[in-house]
């Protein structure tokens, strides 16, 4: 087993890879003769390969010592610990590194995250690792590292102290015994998720060891603060230092605040050194003076400008010694500040002074079994991103979210509402009523949430603390969480008459970065203070189908801000084949009641996978009958696509129909799954998106064009904080033979910023003649280009209609081009519905989308043609390899432009087109998934009307050795995603 070698430098160095694990009664030596005498040498028995950071289910799962919980009902085939007991999974961790320090060079030892509590033996010695999944670790082990450099570490890693058991029946949170510890609470169950048979145990997070002079730099803070409407900004830091020589240390204190500019090249905004003196031994904090900014580029959330960051290094010199310890963040300049609302009595959020609207998520965590990755990470956020969410809410059963998911919340502009541990199903409800005085330990409590505070309070996305969900922590802790995170004065949210004030003044109080928070407001609970009726009464939700009218009915939501509302999740039908067996194939039985409505039976795989069926007996019909009862799996799931688009579109433009007049803000339960559960999800867990994603992207566009379904009005939304003007509404009317009967254009339109607007009501539908199912085109453009500010496609009347419509034989034209660097690709593909010609009266068939320049996308400045092929399948088949030398020859040259096309001879509307991307194989074996994922997408699940042009763009990786094709299918050109 290679050793990870640490250089003697000042600096951190992750501990990630190289780690064997094995169970502790299986091992007879013990941690002493472990790290001196007996150390493992290989994955061999008793040892294997372990996931670290990561924990022991995870590692029994990639070593094929259990079966995947995640697939089927295979779950159930892993020991509980409730009947293993907990010595079963407790498990030794084992690894090597080499670090040799030189002179006055320290060195710690650094886990951030173990659950529960640990042993922890390095070169023979022990060292115990205190109780508290939420708590940071830092050894300084510098007197016990080996001589020649060569060390040797093992941990003994205990499982929480009440794993709890399942009762029969599941319930939220198995019997609550989970919630004596400080600990997630989801592991033992929740009607989203099964139980997690080891409860999390393992070394969940990131293992480091750091190198440092005689100070050692720890926790700085930083705080920024904002006078003259934004103009002037001042930047607060404190740092805690200590000093671990037995000498005084006369030290330099450095801060430097950079930019990057184009070409990696950084500008120094600000740099300043300061000198003082550490007493030997000695722990002391240090506030630098503040550094002053002119109008520094702000830090703005998803969709209302972009998110600037600066690098802010705090280094300090020892004199003697040299350069002791540095430690950098990204910064973004920002004010959050939120009230109660006087016209909804709903929470108002403001960034840097401009009120948001908040459209967003629950989030519960990445992966069930904890298997954690920046990578992972990235794709999750980016995907709430391009999903145009400005929020994500990590709910209190799940975890405290790490510093790499708040990385990307900041890259991309995602508020993030950050709960404590605390539910109202363990911690005071529930079946068995569960015990409302929270964790056993409350002083631990306590201290993991201190020290959470101080891992993520520099992040510029983090937002808003909360307590817990539907639930409010013990009344000490309340007190404790209220007194630790009061807002300093700068961050108080002022009157409408108060203004900020002019110069921070002498006689203010103490330096903001000396708070342990103080810019961030503390809300006790999910459902108070503004938060559904502000009182703490159940009253967020509801969580199942609705009608799709439902959401844009004065009756339908009664508060202000909803934290939890929730509908239905179903993947795509390569998902279900890629994660359960033939068995769970099957599709729910339409069972027809009395009363005329449907109840769906699921099969028994699908029930334990917690599917959330599409329709509410007595109250809403089927959703995916009113389309037909669907055939088998693949006719299934696309008609189940059809209706998640619709659900959460109409969920999204209902709330922001009322934007300000009734609602500030609302979060659906919930954006994914970290398991591979059947509900509540915009993507699954394999990273595939549903037809939801699509829908939320395009309802929660800042500016958009949108139906109310109540009244027929055609709105205009305007999220932003510039005013519309010069604007025009293009709305169409198509039939199933491809003409339009209604078009009209509404010009010369004025829009203000925050606003929306009801435009006109649409006449089509009480018209003599109506058709009994048509497509509603709508398109928001600029009356001086014809670019597109937003397009909107609806399908109304009988859905029924629509099944003998995928017979019909579209043609389309498609071009492509595309961008290879490494693994990475890059396509952008222009599909054209040929079936006629462009309408006469419209100007913008082509689809020219306005860029905004706060925008997330592709870089698409350096795109080359390739070809494209045909499959006899009718799918649109994308070789990204065809011709590959000749492309790296022929670089930029477009004589390679080859079109594909799909031939037919019928007109009218191309339904609900779906791309995919997947490995090119000559022959698959049933049920087996090629697909390659994540993939993102700037649209998908889409339709053209005749002539209409539609530009998507495709971003993916693949693995090496693998040659990627794109697919095409939708309503008109329905079939699975079978390689041929």
């Amino acid at each position: 087993m290679e050793a990870a070698t640490v250089m003697a430098e000042i600096g951190k160095t992750k501990l990630d890879s190289g780690w064997l694990a094995a169970r502790s009664t299986d091992v007879e030596l013990t941690g002493t003769q472990l790290t001196t005498t007996h150390p493992p040498t290989g994955p061999t028995a008793p040892w294997m390969e372990a996931v670290v950071p990561g924990t022991v289910l995870a590692t029994l799962v990639k070593n094929k010592k259990v079966p995947d919980p995640f697939y089927g009902l295979q779950n159930e085939a892993i020991l509980d610990i409730a009947i293993s007991g907990r010595e079963y999974y407790t498990f030794w961790f084992f690894t090597t590194f080499q670090c040799k320090l030189t002179g006055n060079q320290h060195l710690d030892l650094n886990f951030r995250g173990i659950n529960y509590s640990a042993e922890v033996y390095l070169n023979g010695h022990k060292m115990v690792l205190p109780k508290g999944m939420f708590r940071r670790h830092s050894l300084d082990v510098t007197d016990i590292l080996h001589p020649d450099g060569q060390n040797l570490l093992a941990v003994l890693v205990h499982p929480p102290d009440h794993p709890g058991s399942i009762p029969p029946k599941g319930g939220q949170g198995g019997d609550h015994e989970i919630g004596k510890d400080v600990a997630t609470q989801y592991v033992e169950g929740w009607d989203w998720i099964i139980p997690i048979r080891d409860r999390n145990t393992g070394i969940w997070d990131e293992v480091s060891v750091s190198v440092t002079g005689p100070v050692k730099i720890i926790d700085p803070h930083l705080v920024s603060s904002f006078f003259d409407n934004y103009k002037r900004v001042y930047l607060h830091a404190t740092t805690e230092l200590e000093n671990k020589s037995s000498s005084v240390a006369e030290c330099s204190l450095n801060i430097q605040v950079s930019t990057e500019l184009e070409g990696n090249v950084c500008l120094i905004e600000q740099l300043q050194t300061q000198h003082l003196s550490i007493s030997p031994r000695a722990r002391v904090q240090y506030t630098f003076p503040q550094l002053f900014f002119y109008k520094p580029n702000l830090w703005w959330p998803n969709g209302m400008g972009k998110q600037a960051l600066h690098h802010v290094t705090i280094s300090v010199e020892v004199k003697e010694h040299g350069e002791s310890d540095q430690w950098t963040h990204l910064f973004g300049f920002r004010k959050i500040e939120s009230h109660i609302d006087n016209a909804t009595d709903g929470r108002l959020f403001k960034i840097n002074g401009q009120p948001i609207f908040i459209r967003g998520g629950n989030w519960i965590l990445s992966d069930g079994l904890l298997r954690l990755s920046a990578k992972r990470y990235r794709t999750d956020i980016k995907f709430h991103a391009d999903m145009n969410f400005n929020m994500i809410r990590c709910w209190g059963g799940g975890l405290a979210e790490r510093p790499e998911f708040y990385h990307y919340c900041d890259m991309y502009g995602l508020l993030v509402w950050q709960e404590f541990w605390i539910t109202g199903d363990v911690d005071g409800r529930g079946d068995p009523v569960s015990n409302p005085d929270g964790p056993l330990d409350h002083d631990l409590f306590m201290l993991c949430a201190r020290d959470t505070v101080k891992l993520l309070r520099n992040h510029a996305s983090l937002a808003l603390w909360v307590g817990g969900n539907e639930q409010v922590p013990p009344k000490d802790i309340n007190e404790a969480l209220k007194n630790d995170l009061q807002l300093h004065p700068y961050f108080e949210t002022p009157s409408e008459t108060d203004k900020s004030p002019e110069e921070p003044s002498t006689a203010s109080p103490k330096d903001p970065s000396l708070y342990l928070d103080g810019t961030r407001l503390y809300v006790q609970g999910s459902m108070w203070d503004g938060f559904a009726n502000g009182k703490g009464d159940f009253t967020d939700g509801p969580y199942e189908i609705q009608y799709p009218e439902s959401f844009f009915r004065d009756d339908f939501y009664k508060y202000g801000f909803n934290p939890e509302v929730g509908s239905v999740g179903m993947p795509v039908a390569a998902t279900i084949r890629a994660t359960m067996p033939p068995e769970g194939w099957r599709i729910p039985l339409f069972k027809k009641l009395p009363d005329g409505y449907t109840e769906e039976v699921p099969n028994p795989i699908w029930t334990y996978h917690k599917y959330i069926p599409y329709s509410k007996p007595s109250k809403v019909h089927d959703q995916i009958e009113l389309y037909g009862t669907p055939k088998d799996l693949d006719d299934f799931c696309l008609k189940a696509q059809l209706v998640n688009y619709i659900q959460y579109r109409a969920l999204l433009e209902g709330w922001t129909s009322r934007m300000w007049s009734k609602y500030t803000g609302v979060l659906i339960w919930k954006n994914q799954n970290p398991w591979t559960g059947l509900r509540g999800q915009f993507y699954d867990h394999l990273l595939d998106q549903t037809a939801g994603f699509f829908g939320c992207r395009c309802a929660a566009e800042p500016i958009h064009v949108q139906l109310n379904l109540a009244t027929y009005s055609i709105e205009v939304v305007n999220t932003t904080s510039e005013g519309l003007s010069g604007v025009a509404i293009e709305a169409s009317v198509w039939d199933l033979e491809g003409a339009s009967p209604y078009y009209k254009v509404f010009d010369n339109l004025s829009v203000p910023p925050k606003k929306t607007m009801p435009i006109v009501e649409m006449t089509y539908p009480k018209s003599k003649n109506p058709k009994p199912v048509y497509f509603l085109l709508l398109k928001l453009y600029n009356m001086s280009d014809y670019g597109i500010l937003s397009r909107n496609f609806y399908w109304l009347g009988n859905y029924k209609l629509l099944e003998p419509y995928r017979k019909k034989n579209v043609p389309l034209k498609i071009t492509s081009k595309a961008f290879i660097k490494g693994s990475t690709y890059e396509i952008e593909m222009h599909v054209q519905n040929t079936s006629k010609k462009p309408d006469t009266r419209s100007s913008t068939y082509m689809n020219n989308f306005v860029r905004r320049d706060m925008e997330i996308d592709f870089d698409m400045s350096s795109l080359n043609f390739h070809s494209l092929q045909t499959g006899n399948d009718g799918q649109l088949k994308v070789n990204l390899f065809r011709r590959f030398q000749n492309y790296f020859l022929r670089e930029g040259d477009d004589s390679d432009l080859r079109v594909a096309t799909i031939n037919g001879t019928d007109a009218g509307v191309a339904f609900f087109l779906h791309f995919s991307v997947h490995e090119m194989k000559t022959d698959t074996k049933e049920g087996e998934d090629t697909r390659i994922l994540p993939v993102h997408y700037s649209d998908n699940y889409f339709s053209l009307v005749p002539g209409e042009v539609m530009p998507v763009k495709i971003s993916f990786e693949v693995p090496r050795g693998v040659t990627p094709r794109v697919t095409l299918s939708g309503w008109n050109y329905h079939s699975s995603h079978t390689v041929h």
